[in-house]
């Protein structure tokens, strides 16, 4: 059922979403110019890697997240547009529209095994780690409400989730850890 649902949402939905895509990629091409997009190897079900691309948000080259970090990837960090073409990772069945965020393939090897768990299901455009902070809590909360999903996922939750999600995209909440341009490294549990 989860599934029909996320091809169903995006479906019904392309309009919407398929014309905010097309306004968003020119206006990504205008001010920031080529390449449109950022690719970057990811886990997903099973740990099972894949490539995810999102709209560039960051200046190419070397350097801090925060000297990268350009004023208009700011605003598409804080809108979440950026994520946009992730809705054809959910077209293809790579992500789901809810579940844990995919993280970078080299993280696979630092979670617990507990942690680890949050890859039992596929990844999501947003999770329940998305609607209780964000980026803003440390890495063992955000895992922890990972694997709470997992625990306790049905499309009644999946439905609260994603109304949740609008909410916090408007409020801005949470779209960097504090002293963060983006996400601090997560470099393994300490418990």
């Amino acid at each position: 059922m989860k599934r029909a649902f996320d091809i169903l949402a995006v479906l019904l939905t392309a309009p919407l979403w398929l014309t905010l895509l097309a306004a968003t990629a020119l206006a990504v091409l205008l001010i920031e110019g080529r390449p449109l997009f950022f690719t970057q190897e990811r886990a997903g079900k099973n740990g099972i890697p894949f490539r995810i691309r999102k709209f560039r948000t960051m200046r190419t080259g070397a350097g801090d997240d925060a000297a990268r970090l350009t004023r208009f990837g700011t605003f598409l960090r804080k809108t979440s547009l950026d994520e946009l073409p992730e809705l054809f990772h959910v077209l293809t069945g790579t992500m789901s529209l809810v579940g844990p965020r995919p993280l970078p393939v080299a993280y696979l090897p630092r979670y617990s095994p507990e942690q680890a768990r949050r890859h039992e299901v596929r990844p999501g455009i947003t999770g329940w780690a998305q609607v209780n902070g964000r980026n803003e809590t440390s890495w063992e909360d955000r895992l922890a409400r990972d694997v709470w999903y997992v625990d306790h996922r049905t499309f009644g939750l999946d439905l609260k989730i994603l109304f949740l999600t609008i909410a916090v995209v408007f409020a801005a909440r949470g779209v960097n850890k504090q002293g963060e341009a983006t996400m601090d490294e997560f470099r393994g549990s300490s418990t």
